[in-house]
């Protein structure tokens, strides 16, 4: 299966140190190594959802079934199961600030997303031809919430992205994202918030130089850190993920 090309990145004051381009520098998340990378969120150690995500060679949405994806035997893509509501999933290896390169796939009407440091999402969804973009849409930094704001304020701090970059269901679409995360003194006291520095959908930028002043909403821990995992949202609809790589900008 090919492997589409990265796309490069976009940033002003990132503050992050940036590797080189020697493919040595990445680590692949699936591949022939599957889920193996990957364990189940603490989100939902006490939910009753079962494992259904699958190691799998390709996926694609039936026209006669727009709304599900269908998968052939193989080594190259992960899926959440026929249904598409498993447990979230995280990466077993944290990260800080990072550069990360992401394939996905959603059919019609479907939703996930990816949570960096398990915390701030940048939101997987179908947008296709989308005119009024909200937080929720493909792209969009995902709104925090706190219901002692009061009922019907609740959520705030949605970023949509500039632009609808989704492609239609069922398509292969990237995401290639430079994070930077919280920073911290000595004495574990916050000094910076986390910040996308930038976010590339399907090779349009949609967020520059994006603060995030604290876990958005449903992630899965609630504090903040200097390392986390990256969290893959599975309990929302179908999805496929292939592709996934990330490299260390400390």
């Amino acid at each position: 299966m090919a492997i589409t090309a990265l796309v490069g990145s976009v940033s002003g004051d990132d503050n992050v140190n940036r590797s080189d381009n020697s493919a040595h520098n990445w680590t692949e998340l699936i591949g022939d190594s599957g889920l193996k990378a990957w364990a189940r969120a603490p989100l939902h150690v006490k939910r009753e959802f079962k494992d259904q995500w699958m190691h799998v060679g390709s996926v694609g949405a039936p026209d006669q079934q727009p709304k599900t994806l269908i998968s052939e035997p193989g080594t190259s893509v992960i899926i959440n199961g026929n249904g598409g509501r498993s447990w979230n999933i995280v990466t077993r290896q944290p990260h800080g600030d990072v550069e990360a390169h992401i394939e996905f796939m959603v059919p019609k009407g479907s939703n996930s997303g990816l949570y960096f440091m398990g915390r701030y999402e940048v939101q997987v969804f179908d947008s296709w031809g989308n005119q009024e973009l909200k937080h929720g849409d493909c792209g969009g930094i995902y709104q925090r919430w706190d219901p002692s704001r009061g009922r019907g304020k609740e959520g705030f701090e949605g970023h949509p992205p500039r632009v609808n970059a989704a492609k239609p269901p069922g398509q292969w679409q990237t995401f290639d994202v430079v994070f930077r995360g919280p920073r911290f003194d000595k004495d574990g006291n916050k000094t910076a918030n986390a910040r996308f520095v930038s976010v590339v959908h399907n090779g349009k930028v949609v967020h520059e130089n994006i603060e995030v002043t604290g876990p958005t909403r449903a992630a899965g821990f609630n504090d903040e850190q200097a390392t986390g995992p990256l969290m893959i949202q599975g309990d929302h609809g179908p999805v496929a993920y292939r592709n996934i790589r990330i490299r260390s900008l400390e």
